[in-house]
Parts: C-alpha cells; structure tokens; sequence
C-alpha cells in the first residue's frame, strides 16, 4: 500500500460508533479487542494504533537527541555519578 490512499464512507451510528473495514483492520494489524487512538487535530480525525502512535513519539524524541547520542545512558550516567556524591 506505500503511498497509497484508502478512502472509505462509514456511517455513524446512534452510539457515535463506526465500523472499521476488515481490510483495513488486516493491514494496520488491528485486532478484535485492540485499542485505537482518534488524533484530532487542524487536519481533521486521524485513526492510529499505538505502535503508530509510538514510534511517531520515538521518531520526534530521535530527532532532538545529537548524533550518536543515547538520551538513556546520559541519564543513568548522571544518575550514577548523583549517586557517588550522597
């Protein structure tokens, strides 16, 4: 599907539930039970997983961190050396 675009015409029921197409469930991997996150924003209703949801967290987090930076060893680094002083 890369770079193609699914449109779909759900209808709201009286509860203010749509039905998600099988299709569409099949290739986001989304299962009976799962949880999905509804974004709203400027744009509209955005449908996402949580691993989506997740590595777009992961994604802009990477990209404020220098090169060959790990955020997580820099923290345990500080914690350690905190640690050393008490």
């Amino acid at each position: 599907m890369s770079g193609d675009r699914q449109v779909y015409n759900l209808k709201v029921d009286a509860s203010g539930r749509i039905v998600l197409p099988a299709d569409a469930r099949d290739r986001q991997h989304i299962a009976s039970g799962d949880t999905v996150i509804v974004v709203e924003d400027d744009h509209g209703l955005h449908i996402k997983t949580r691993e989506q949801i997740k590595a777009e967290v992961q994604a802009y987090f990477a990209d404020l961190a220098p090169p060959g930076v790990l955020l997580s060893e820099e923290i345990l680094q500080d914690r350690r050396a905190e640690h050393e002083r008490d």
